[in-house]
């Protein structure tokens, strides 16, 4: 089922509020020629968010195709999907299902989802991936690039972009209701699994996992308690911090108000770290050049339980998990502190995964498209945790970042962070 994303009135209605720029260049793909036959779905990942996922993917198509290395949790999803073939591998249930599938939703352990999204998109099938996008910043430019390469529908799973509280917040950052945006700031009391300490016992993984396939494109190393099916996200292999977890949602509303897709430095204070588990806090300040939309800002970032100054709220209690300073006003949480309060335009949604489908059926294109706005954000978010890295001991240098060329100017030996390399049977570049 090919498609071709209509754009004009999207790009219409957004112009409006000034939050057009995210499918500049367009996001097109191929007409379908029956706009109402049903979505052949497959999902890579059914268990955790992978549930809701293929959940979704099941009500809005025909789910023909199911993954997970967990076979219980597979064997669960079967008796709910019947009709779906089951595969432990999603290398093999793409190659084998390649011409009976049109969609694919990643919904893995973050390590695994540029090589399944890639594998997908490159066969010329619409992808909905889990946040963050990718595991490093040079996944999410090429996850972008394939996107646009071959004209598929996208989406990363960050659910809020579709809220009408969240776009008329960033519609009103725009429209100047607090003035010059200074600075952002943006928490979170995650992690909440274990992160900061030496690995687990290694012991044989259960039956019912597949470990080998788990680990896909990372380093070997053998089994423990505290990876599968939750904790990985501690784990610089395989997940992206508290940070890679949480902040595509929290760094959400200003990403969207004030274009931050050009981080020019990134510094970091941490509780220390060993360089193989995510440390238990960090302090993480970001600098923005000025762009023809807004003079430069910067943004710190919060895990932990580590908040910004109380003072910044002004007697008010912290909404939600982020804070826009302007120069006259500001918006905590999506409510306004001073500032000028007025009615502002933004587009409404059908829904997060709706978005998707509409697109796949030939409508306008998801907010949270890869190329115009899930990879310039996830960029953004994992840019962070290069900062972490050089922050092991306590306090980090200031990373000088070069975002065209993707590569820090000033600190040597972070190639590896930015452009993983795959281990053998996974495949990066073409």
């Amino acid at each position: 089922m090919a498609i071709r994303a209509s754009r004009r009135q999207f790009l219409k209605t957004t112009a409006a509020t000034g939050i057009g720029y995210w499918v500049a260049g367009g996001v097109q793909a191929q007409q379908s020629n029956s706009p109402n036959e049903r979505i052949a779905m497959a999902s890579v990942g059914i268990g955790g968010k992978g549930s809701s996922d293929s959940g979704d993917a099941g009500r809005h198509g025909d789910m023909v195709a199911i993954c997970d290395v967990d076979t219980g949790r597979l064997d669960g999803a079967g008796n709910k999907f019947d009709k779906a073939k089951k595969y432990t591998d999603f290398r093999k249930m793409l190659e084998e299902m390649e011409k009976s599938i049109d969609a694919v939703t990643v919904s893995t352990p973050d390590h695994v989802h540029a090589p399944a999204a890639l594998m997908a998109m490159r066969m010329g099938k619409h992808c909905f991936c889990q946040k963050p996008l990718t595991h490093s910043i040079y996944e999410a430019r090429l996850m972008g690039q394939v996107a646009r390469e071959k004209g598929l529908a996208t989406q990363m799973g960050n659910q809020g972009t579709a809220s009408d509280g969240l776009r008329r917040a960033a519609a009103l950052m725009r429209a100047g209701a607090i003035g010059t945006v200074k600075e952002v700031h943006v928490w979170t009391n995650r992690p909440i699994w274990p992160q900061g300490g030496p690995r687990p016992e290694p012991k044989d993984p259960p039956e019912h996992l597949k470990w080998d396939l788990w680990l896909g494109p990372a380093p070997k190393r053998p089994y423990g308690n505290g990876y599968h099916p939750f904790a990985w996200r501690g784990w610089w292999d395989f997940g992206t911090g508290a940070l890679g977890d949480m902040a595509c949602h929290e760094m959400n509303m200003a990403h969207m108000g004030l274009n931050f897709h050009n981080p020019i430095s990134v510094q970091a204070v941490t509780s220390k770290h060993n360089k193989d588990s995510f440390p238990k806090w960090s302090v993480i300040t970001y600098e923005f050049a000025d762009d023809d939309s807004r003079p430069g800002v910067k943004m710190v970032w919060y895990d932990g339980g580590k908040m910004p100054n109380e003072a910044l709220f002004e007697g008010q209690k912290p909404s939600g998990s982020s804070l826009i300073v302007g120069d006259k006003g500001k918006i905590n949480g999506g409510q306004l502190i001073g500032g000028t309060d007025m009615e502002v335009e933004y587009p409404k949604s059908p829904g997060h995964f709706e978005e998707w489908v509409r697109a796949i059926r030939g409508g306008e294109p998801a907010v949270s498209n890869f190329p115009d706005y899930a990879s310039p954000l996830t960029e953004t978010v994992l840019l962070g945790n290069l900062a972490v890295w050089v922050a092991a001991d306590g306090e980090g240098p200031k990373v000088q970042w070069d975002s065209k060329n993707m590569k820090a100017t000033n600190i040597d030996g972070l190639e590896s962070l930015v452009k993983p390399q795959y281990g053998e049977g996974y495949t990066l570049d073409v």
